[in-house]
């Protein structure tokens, strides 16, 4: 509580994110009803700033007291702790956690488990007993996960050595499960450009865990992907990852959760998918045999993107295969991990994403490209208009489509 009263009154002091997200404008109302004295809020009132957190993390960049200030201000990590002492761990929340588990249990009955989920029976029944928004898009379940499909590329083509470097996919729960293509579209474009590809056994980067407030289970997490990607990071391997909260989790979030040396290393040497793309253009080596896109591109930059500080380099990547100007809209969706499928955060998250909505609507005709998995969906929920991973574009652009069927129907 002395934590979150000091960081509480010099937000209230600075009010700089008072616009950013409904955690703000709930301390600041709460401190602004108690004669603007911090020391007045209770822990509920404390509980209820924590709980609208949703772990976009861009008041850190934004705040003027952050680490090496002398305030050593870190709103977000501040959440997250309070989180794990406050959350509200219930079915819903032991649900939701573990896509690993989900994924094991409905990969191997996909067609059944997606009609089941797209049932409104089954969508009332989860929103009165689990508590997940009946109207949330839930990721559908692919019938093969990318790593089956990785493998079984392997036994058929062998492994293929990269003139230009050589790199792990971590290519996230969301790509092994749900959207396959955009791991194959990942490992073309890469082999493409002469890099070797591995993608050896991995688990949820742990990000999950984190929004329930699970802190045990995340650090388990952390520590099992760094015990398996050490070895590959010292033989020179860079780690890629096309999800913006798992390259996010493994070079911010693992060096706090572990304090290792070990945990730092595998950090040192983790890069977003299309920024490393972008390293190899800088360094001359990003292969230009591919035929321009015609159409207009809007390019949502995600919030875990944003906030690793590295610049918009999917947006560059994006300039470079279209014939015309991409537009940029930074605005959060509001959906954020697990947040936007909880019942009482449904609405809300789609009132933050109004914004982001006006954008993509003021564009309509252009083809919608954006990192986050969940991001996407919220885009095309509000708007009607679908998004896909910009690296499907970049297969497109290169004539790399391959069995990516389902980016191909969406990046049209």
């Amino acid at each position: 509580m002395a934590e979150l009263r000091r960081v509480g009154d010099i937000c209230h002091g600075c009010r700089l994110c008072f616009n950013l997200c409904p955690s703000f404008r709930e301390l600041f109302r709460r401190i602004d009803e108690k004669e603007e004295a911090v020391e007045n809020l209770s822990k509920g009132d404390f509980k209820s700033v924590v709980l609208l957190c949703y772990d976009c993390k861009l008041c850190f960049p934004k705040c003027p007291y952050t680490p090496p200030h002398n305030y050593q201000l870190d709103f977000p990590r501040l959440m997250i702790w309070a989180r794990a002492l406050w959350g509200r761990r219930g079915l819903r929340e032991r649900l939701l956690e573990d896509p690993d588990r989900l994924g094991r249990l409905g990969t191997p009955v996909a067609p059944l488990a997606n009609w089941i989920n797209r049932l409104g029976v089954t969508r009332r029944l989860l929103e009165k007993v689990v508590g997940i928004h009946r109207r949330a898009v839930l990721p559908a379940f692919s019938p093969r996960t990318f790593a089956a499909w990785h493998r079984r590329r392997l036994r058929q083509e062998g492994a293929r050595a990269g003139a230009n470097g050589k790199v792990l996919l971590f290519y996230t729960c969301l790509v092994n499960y749900h959207e396959p293509e955009v791991g194959q579209a990942a490992v073309r474009v890469l082999e493409h450009n002469e890099v070797e590809v591995v993608c050896p056994a991995q688990r949820c980067c742990g990000m999950p865990y984190l929004d329930t407030g699970n802190l045990q289970a995340a650090v388990k997490r952390a520590r099992y992907n760094v015990e398996a990607l050490l070895p590959y990071v010292r033989a020179g391997y860079t780690i890629v990852s096309p999800g913006p909260s798992c390259s996010l989790m493994l070079r911010q979030e693992y060096p706090e959760l572990l304090s290792s040396p070990e945990a730092r290393e595998v950090a040192s040497q983790t890069q977003d998918l299309c920024e490393y793309l972008m390293r190899l253009n800088a360094q001359g080596k990003l292969r230009r045999d591919w035929t321009p896109l015609q159409e207009r591109i809007l390019y949502h930059h995600p919030c875990h993107l944003q906030v690793q500080n590295i610049g918009r380099k999917s947006w560059d990547l994006l300039a470079l295969i279209s014939e015309r100007e991409v537009g940029c809209v930074t605005q959060c969706s509001g959906h954020d991990g697990t947040w936007s499928m909880k019942r009482e955060y449904h609405e809300l998250s789609h009132q933050i994403g109004g914004k982001l909505y006006s954008r993509v609507r003021e564009s309509s005709g252009s083809l919608v490209a954006c990192d986050c998995s969940l991001a996407q969906k919220q885009i095309t929920q509000g708007t009607g208009q679908k998004a896909v991973h910009p690296i499907l574009l970049v297969a497109r652009a290169y004539g790399l489509e391959g069995e990516e069927r389902n980016g191909k129907a969406q990046a049209k």
